[in-house]
């Protein structure tokens, strides 16, 4: 059975820094794409980074770009969401994902993505 765990998240003022962790069991991190997601009250679920299965290609959304820094280590079957800088826009539950190889590379939708954790939430206060 597939289980993914975030954990990390909390209350935070701005500007200040969190580091999630995804540990995962049933799967082989090395064979998928893995890629953390937000969502907001009222919003739509909206990818925040992703990382290729070999861990060279990644992705940011623009917003977020130059303060959140996404790694793997495949070792440990672990996903990693480094956030700095963080602002109240930031607030949302931060959800992380697995797309397997056989699917293709690196993509933005939530479609996508095949297995998903439970979420932690992230809140950033002003």
């Amino acid at each position: 059975q597939v289980q993914l765990v975030e954990s990390g998240g909390g209350l935070v003022q701005a500007g200040g820094s969190l580091r999630l962790s995804c540990s995962t069991s049933g799967l082989t991190v090395s064979n998928y794409a893995m890629g953390w997601f937000r969502q907001a009250p009222g919003k739509e679920r909206e990818i925040v980074a992703g990382i290729a299965r070999t861990g060279i290609d990644t992705y940011y959304q623009m917003s977020v770009k130059g303060r959140f820094t996404i790694s793997r280590d495949n070792a440990e079957n672990t996903l990693y969401l480094q956030m700095n800088s963080l602002k109240p826009e930031d607030t949302a539950v931060y959800y992380c994902a697995a797309r397997p190889s056989f699917a293709g590379g690196l993509t933005t939708s939530a479609r996508g993505f095949d297995h998903w954790g439970q979420g932690t939430q992230v809140t950033v206060s002003s």
